[in-house]
Protein backbone atom coordinates (compact mmCIF):
# COMPACT_ATOMS: atom_id res chain seq x y z
CA UNK A 1 0.00 0.00 0.00
CA UNK A 2 1.02 3.26 -0.66
CA UNK A 3 1.81 5.37 2.44
CA UNK A 4 0.16 8.27 3.57
CA UNK A 5 1.21 10.81 5.55
CA UNK A 6 0.03 10.97 9.22
CA UNK A 7 -1.79 14.25 8.60
CA UNK A 8 -1.92 16.78 5.65
CA UNK A 9 0.75 19.31 5.60
CA UNK A 10 -0.30 22.76 6.78
CA UNK A 11 2.59 26.01 6.66
CA UNK A 12 3.08 27.35 9.95
CA UNK A 13 1.40 30.89 10.10
CA UNK A 14 3.26 33.90 8.78
CA UNK A 15 5.60 30.86 6.77
CA UNK A 16 3.27 30.47 3.67
CA UNK A 17 5.72 31.31 1.42
CA UNK A 18 8.68 29.02 -0.12
CA UNK A 19 11.33 31.41 0.73
CA UNK A 20 9.94 32.02 4.50
CA UNK A 21 9.62 28.25 4.62
CA UNK A 22 13.41 27.23 3.47
CA UNK A 23 14.92 30.41 5.18
CA UNK A 24 13.28 29.63 8.50
CA UNK A 25 14.03 26.11 8.58
CA UNK A 26 17.51 26.18 7.63
CA UNK A 27 17.64 29.07 10.53
CA UNK A 28 15.94 27.79 13.29
CA UNK A 29 15.81 24.01 13.25
CA UNK A 30 17.37 22.61 16.30
CA UNK A 31 20.19 21.35 16.76
CA UNK A 32 20.80 19.50 19.91
CA UNK A 33 21.22 15.44 19.52
CA UNK A 34 21.50 12.66 21.95
CA UNK A 35 24.95 11.64 23.02
CA UNK A 36 27.08 10.72 19.86
CA UNK A 37 29.82 8.52 19.37
CA UNK A 38 32.50 10.13 16.04
CA UNK A 39 33.89 6.97 14.08
CA UNK A 40 36.40 7.83 11.30
CA UNK A 41 35.53 5.32 8.66
CA UNK A 42 38.38 4.57 6.34
CA UNK A 43 37.52 4.66 2.65
CA UNK A 44 38.81 2.17 0.31
CA UNK A 45 41.16 5.10 -1.83
CA UNK A 46 42.45 5.79 1.47
CA UNK A 47 40.27 8.81 2.31
CA UNK A 48 37.58 9.06 5.10
CA UNK A 49 34.62 10.22 6.59
CA UNK A 50 33.57 10.72 9.71
CA UNK A 51 30.33 9.22 11.24
CA UNK A 52 28.50 10.42 14.40
CA UNK A 53 26.12 7.59 15.68
CA UNK A 54 24.46 5.87 18.66
CA UNK A 55 23.28 2.59 19.04
CA UNK A 56 19.88 1.04 19.93
CA UNK A 57 19.30 -2.39 21.34
CA UNK A 58 19.70 -5.62 19.72
CA UNK A 59 17.35 -6.34 16.79
CA UNK A 60 16.10 -2.46 16.67
CA UNK A 61 16.01 -0.94 13.80
CA UNK A 62 18.68 1.44 12.74
CA UNK A 63 18.65 5.11 10.32
CA UNK A 64 21.54 6.31 8.31
CA UNK A 65 21.46 9.70 7.33
CA UNK A 66 23.01 11.68 4.28
CA UNK A 67 22.69 15.53 3.97
CA UNK A 68 22.86 18.13 1.80
CA UNK A 69 25.15 20.46 -0.23
CA UNK A 70 27.74 21.33 2.44
CA UNK A 71 25.63 20.57 5.40
CA UNK A 72 27.10 17.74 8.29
CA UNK A 73 25.98 15.94 11.06
CA UNK A 74 24.84 18.89 12.59
CA UNK A 75 22.52 20.26 10.27
CA UNK A 76 19.13 20.38 11.62
CA UNK A 77 17.28 18.43 9.58
CA UNK A 78 19.57 15.35 10.50
CA UNK A 79 19.72 16.06 14.11
CA UNK A 80 16.21 15.84 13.79
CA UNK A 81 16.38 12.35 12.56
CA UNK A 82 18.75 11.34 15.29
CA UNK A 83 16.40 13.05 18.07
CA UNK A 84 13.79 10.87 16.62
CA UNK A 85 15.15 7.67 16.09
CA UNK A 86 16.86 8.19 19.65
CA UNK A 87 13.04 8.67 21.05
CA UNK A 88 11.95 5.45 19.12
CA UNK A 89 14.42 3.29 20.73
CA UNK A 90 16.50 3.02 17.46
CA UNK A 91 19.94 3.20 16.71
CA UNK A 92 21.42 6.01 14.00
CA UNK A 93 24.38 7.47 12.37
CA UNK A 94 24.87 10.65 10.35
CA UNK A 95 27.26 10.35 7.50
CA UNK A 96 29.46 13.47 7.08
CA UNK A 97 30.22 13.81 3.35
CA UNK A 98 34.43 13.98 2.98
CA UNK A 99 35.54 17.73 3.83
CA UNK A 100 31.89 18.45 6.01
CA UNK A 101 33.22 16.94 9.36
CA UNK A 102 35.35 20.05 10.21
CA UNK A 103 38.58 18.25 8.54
CA UNK A 104 39.35 18.49 5.12
CA UNK A 105 39.69 14.82 3.64
CA UNK A 106 42.67 13.53 2.40
CA UNK A 107 43.05 13.66 -1.63
CA UNK A 108 41.95 15.65 -3.49
CA UNK A 109 38.36 14.67 -4.49
CA UNK A 110 35.74 15.68 -2.16
CA UNK A 111 31.62 14.59 -2.86
CA UNK A 112 29.44 15.00 -5.33
CA UNK A 113 25.47 14.37 -6.27
CA UNK A 114 25.82 11.39 -7.61
CA UNK A 115 29.03 9.74 -5.25
CA UNK A 116 27.58 6.46 -4.17
CA UNK A 117 30.99 4.64 -3.50
CA UNK A 118 31.47 6.20 -0.02
CA UNK A 119 27.99 6.04 1.09
CA UNK A 120 27.39 2.32 -0.06
CA UNK A 121 31.21 1.81 2.11
CA UNK A 122 29.30 2.97 5.51
CA UNK A 123 26.19 1.22 4.90
CA UNK A 124 28.04 -2.26 4.38
CA UNK A 125 29.80 -1.37 7.59
CA UNK A 126 26.69 -0.97 9.42
CA UNK A 127 24.87 -4.01 7.56
CA UNK A 128 27.50 -5.97 8.99
CA UNK A 129 26.88 -5.28 12.61
CA UNK A 130 22.94 -4.01 12.93
CA UNK A 131 20.81 -6.78 13.21
CA UNK A 132 17.81 -4.96 12.84
CA UNK A 133 16.39 -3.42 10.29
CA UNK A 134 18.50 -1.08 8.35
CA UNK A 135 17.19 2.30 7.01
CA UNK A 136 18.31 5.52 4.91
CA UNK A 137 16.91 8.90 4.41
CA UNK A 138 18.91 12.00 2.40
CA UNK A 139 17.99 15.48 2.13
CA UNK A 140 18.24 17.44 -0.97
CA UNK A 141 22.10 16.34 -2.45
CA UNK A 142 22.16 13.83 0.16
CA UNK A 143 18.29 12.51 -1.29
CA UNK A 144 19.91 12.35 -4.46
CA UNK A 145 22.79 10.32 -3.69
CA UNK A 146 20.92 7.76 -1.85
CA UNK A 147 18.40 7.16 -4.63
CA UNK A 148 21.44 6.96 -7.07
CA UNK A 149 22.37 4.13 -4.23
CA UNK A 150 19.35 2.48 -4.44
CA UNK A 151 19.09 2.75 -7.99
CA UNK A 152 22.54 0.94 -8.44
CA UNK A 153 21.93 -1.50 -6.11
CA UNK A 154 18.45 -2.62 -7.32
CA UNK A 155 17.68 -5.91 -5.64
CA UNK A 156 20.58 -6.53 -3.48
CA UNK A 157 19.73 -3.51 -1.66
CA UNK A 158 21.59 -3.42 1.80
CA UNK A 159 18.93 -1.09 3.12
CA UNK A 160 15.32 -1.88 3.74
CA UNK A 161 13.64 1.64 3.70
CA UNK A 162 14.80 4.89 1.96
CA UNK A 163 13.55 8.18 2.61
CA UNK A 164 14.42 10.73 0.09
CA UNK A 165 13.47 14.63 0.64
CA UNK A 166 13.61 17.57 -1.53
CA UNK A 167 15.70 15.76 -3.77
CA UNK A 168 17.51 17.38 -6.86
CA UNK A 169 16.05 14.65 -9.41
CA UNK A 170 17.28 16.54 -12.47
CA UNK A 171 20.36 18.24 -11.94
CA UNK A 172 20.89 20.23 -14.69
CA UNK A 173 17.64 21.94 -13.93
CA UNK A 174 17.79 22.45 -10.50
CA UNK A 175 21.44 24.54 -10.96
CA UNK A 176 19.66 26.61 -13.37
CA UNK A 177 16.57 27.30 -11.49
CA UNK A 178 19.83 28.51 -8.71
CA UNK A 179 21.38 30.11 -10.97
CA UNK A 180 18.20 32.20 -11.96
CA UNK A 181 17.49 35.65 -11.48
CA UNK A 182 16.22 37.09 -8.28
CA UNK A 183 17.08 38.21 -4.73
CA UNK A 184 16.73 34.85 -3.07
CA UNK A 185 18.26 32.87 -5.76
CA UNK A 186 21.52 35.22 -5.08
CA UNK A 187 21.22 34.68 -1.45
CA UNK A 188 20.81 30.55 -1.58
CA UNK A 189 23.63 29.99 -4.34
CA UNK A 190 26.38 32.65 -2.51
CA UNK A 191 25.88 30.97 0.59
CA UNK A 192 26.59 27.67 -0.85
CA UNK A 193 29.76 29.04 -3.17
CA UNK A 194 31.44 30.68 -0.10
CA UNK A 195 31.80 27.61 0.93
CA UNK A 196 32.27 25.49 -1.82
CA UNK A 197 35.14 27.69 -3.29
CA UNK A 198 36.87 28.19 0.45
CA UNK A 199 37.29 24.15 0.18
CA UNK A 200 38.32 24.83 -3.46
CA UNK A 201 41.45 27.46 -2.32
CA UNK A 202 42.37 24.77 -0.18
CA UNK A 203 41.96 21.82 -2.34
CA UNK A 204 44.54 24.19 -4.38
CA UNK A 205 47.16 25.03 -1.91
CA UNK A 206 47.23 21.21 -1.38
CA UNK A 207 46.74 20.07 -4.72
CA UNK A 208 48.45 22.37 -7.47
CA UNK A 209 46.63 22.11 -10.57
CA UNK A 210 44.24 19.94 -9.90
CA UNK A 211 41.89 22.10 -11.65
CA UNK A 212 41.76 25.32 -12.95
CA UNK A 213 41.72 28.25 -10.13
CA UNK A 214 41.16 31.10 -11.98
CA UNK A 215 37.78 29.60 -13.52
CA UNK A 216 36.97 28.68 -10.19
CA UNK A 217 37.07 32.32 -9.08
CA UNK A 218 35.09 33.44 -12.02
CA UNK A 219 32.83 31.59 -11.57
CA UNK A 220 29.07 33.20 -10.22
CA UNK A 221 27.26 29.74 -10.54
CA UNK A 222 26.44 26.77 -9.54
CA UNK A 223 26.70 25.48 -13.14
CA UNK A 224 29.87 27.88 -13.64
CA UNK A 225 31.63 26.24 -10.10
CA UNK A 226 31.04 22.24 -11.20
CA UNK A 227 32.47 23.29 -14.74
CA UNK A 228 35.25 24.54 -12.94
CA UNK A 229 36.04 22.10 -9.98
CA UNK A 230 33.03 18.98 -9.23
CA UNK A 231 33.82 17.58 -13.05
CA UNK A 232 37.22 18.02 -13.13
CA UNK A 233 37.84 17.06 -9.36
CA UNK A 234 35.74 13.28 -9.95
CA UNK A 235 36.31 12.46 -13.56
CA UNK A 236 33.16 14.30 -15.90
CA UNK A 237 34.39 16.42 -18.63
CA UNK A 238 31.84 19.19 -17.67
CA UNK A 239 28.84 20.21 -16.08
CA UNK A 240 26.87 18.63 -18.77
CA UNK A 241 28.06 15.42 -18.26
CA UNK A 242 28.23 15.53 -14.32
CA UNK A 243 24.52 16.26 -14.42
CA UNK A 244 23.77 13.54 -17.08
CA UNK A 245 25.69 10.76 -15.04
CA UNK A 246 24.66 11.64 -11.71
CA UNK A 247 21.34 13.01 -11.91
CA UNK A 248 18.49 9.98 -10.01
CA UNK A 249 15.23 10.98 -11.84
CA UNK A 250 15.55 9.08 -15.22
CA UNK A 251 16.88 5.66 -13.17
CA UNK A 252 14.15 5.84 -10.16
CA UNK A 253 12.61 2.55 -12.22
CA UNK A 254 15.47 0.39 -10.91
CA UNK A 255 14.62 1.24 -6.82
CA UNK A 256 13.49 -2.09 -5.53
CA UNK A 257 13.33 -1.10 -1.34
CA UNK A 258 10.45 0.89 -0.14
CA UNK A 259 11.44 4.41 -0.73
CA UNK A 260 9.83 7.39 -0.02
CA UNK A 261 10.01 10.86 -2.37
CA UNK A 262 8.97 13.71 -0.13
CA UNK A 263 8.98 17.18 -2.38
CA UNK A 264 7.36 20.81 -2.38
CA UNK A 265 5.84 21.90 -5.65
CA UNK A 266 6.95 25.54 -4.17
CA UNK A 267 10.55 24.60 -3.50
CA UNK A 268 12.52 27.15 -4.87
CA UNK A 269 15.29 25.33 -5.80
CA UNK A 270 14.00 21.98 -7.84
CA UNK A 271 11.17 22.83 -10.32
CA UNK A 272 8.02 20.72 -10.27
CA UNK A 273 8.69 19.79 -14.10
CA UNK A 274 11.07 17.66 -12.54
CA UNK A 275 9.35 15.75 -10.57
CA UNK A 276 8.88 11.69 -10.89
CA UNK A 277 5.95 11.33 -13.19
CA UNK A 278 5.07 7.82 -13.61
CA UNK A 279 6.16 6.62 -9.73
CA UNK A 280 2.87 4.17 -9.90
CA UNK A 281 5.03 2.10 -12.48
CA UNK A 282 7.14 1.07 -9.56
CA UNK A 283 5.40 -0.06 -6.45
CA UNK A 284 8.43 0.10 -4.72
CA UNK A 285 8.26 4.38 -4.74
CA UNK A 286 5.86 6.38 -2.85
CA UNK A 287 5.53 9.88 -3.49
CA UNK A 288 4.33 12.76 -1.80
CA UNK A 289 4.21 15.96 -3.20
CA UNK A 290 3.07 19.07 -1.25
CA UNK A 291 1.96 22.21 -2.38
CA UNK A 292 4.02 24.09 -0.28
CA UNK A 293 7.24 23.53 2.33
CA UNK A 294 9.98 25.38 0.25
CA UNK A 295 13.21 23.12 -0.13
CA UNK A 296 13.70 20.99 3.04
CA UNK A 297 11.43 23.15 5.29
CA UNK A 298 8.06 21.78 5.79
CA UNK A 299 7.80 24.24 9.10
CA UNK A 300 3.89 23.60 10.29
CA UNK A 301 2.83 24.81 13.68
CA UNK A 302 3.27 28.45 14.26
CA UNK A 303 6.60 30.42 14.29
CA UNK A 304 6.92 30.60 18.17
CA UNK A 305 6.02 26.70 18.59
CA UNK A 306 7.15 24.49 15.12
CA UNK A 307 7.18 21.31 14.24
CA UNK A 308 9.12 20.09 11.20
CA UNK A 309 6.54 17.60 9.34
CA UNK A 310 8.70 16.59 6.85
CA UNK A 311 11.49 14.44 8.89
CA UNK A 312 8.27 13.59 11.34
CA UNK A 313 7.01 11.84 8.18
CA UNK A 314 10.07 10.23 6.98
CA UNK A 315 10.31 8.60 10.79
CA UNK A 316 6.57 7.38 10.20
CA UNK A 317 7.52 6.01 6.92
CA UNK A 318 10.43 4.17 9.00
CA UNK A 319 8.05 3.22 11.76
CA UNK A 320 5.41 1.74 9.18
CA UNK A 321 8.11 -0.41 7.40
CA UNK A 322 9.77 -1.89 10.51
CA UNK A 323 6.97 -4.52 11.00
CA UNK A 324 7.40 -5.03 6.90
CA UNK A 325 10.92 -5.72 6.47
CA UNK A 326 12.71 -8.53 5.13
CA UNK A 327 14.81 -10.91 7.29
CA UNK A 328 18.74 -10.06 8.26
Amino acid sequence: MSFLPTEPFAPARGLASPHAQTIFASLVRPTHTPPLKRERWELPDGDFVDLDSFDGPQGAPHVVTLHGLEGSSRSGYITAILRGAAERGWGATAINFRSCSGEPNRLARSYHSGDIGDALSVIKHLRARVTGPLFAAGFSLGANVLLRLMEETGDNSLVDAAAAVSAPFDLGVCADTLDGPGPFQLLYRERFLRTLKSKAREKLRRFPGVFDGAAMERARTIRGFDDAVTAPLHGFRDAVHYYAEASSGPRLHAIRRPTLLLSAKDDPMIPPSTHPRDVESNPALHAVVTERGGHVGFVAGSPFSPSYWGEAQVLAFFSSRNANTRPV
